[in-house]
């Protein structure tokens, strides 16, 4: 029978990717610190931030691809 930790493990592996993020010294605690001011886990925080930043990408290169059809 499965351990509840591999249970967990198992599950993790099957669901969730995982990336590597390195940051200069110091920065690791400076978005710990924003993340808990906000409410969030460090993680909740990152995933927000990488969502906000690609709707707003997004929404440029709609913009910008809208000016170029209207040339």
């Amino acid at each position: 029978m499965a351990s509840k930790s591999e249970y967990r493990n198992g599950w993790i592996a099957e669901k969730l990717d995982r990336i590597n993020l390195t940051v200069p010294k110091g920065k690791k605690d400076a978005i710990k610190a924003h993340a808990e001011a906000q409410g969030e886990s460090v993680n909740g925080f990152i995933n927000r931030a990488i969502d906000e930043a690609m709707e707003r990408d997004n929404a440029v290169s709609a913009v910008s691809e809208g000016q170029r059809e209207g040339e």
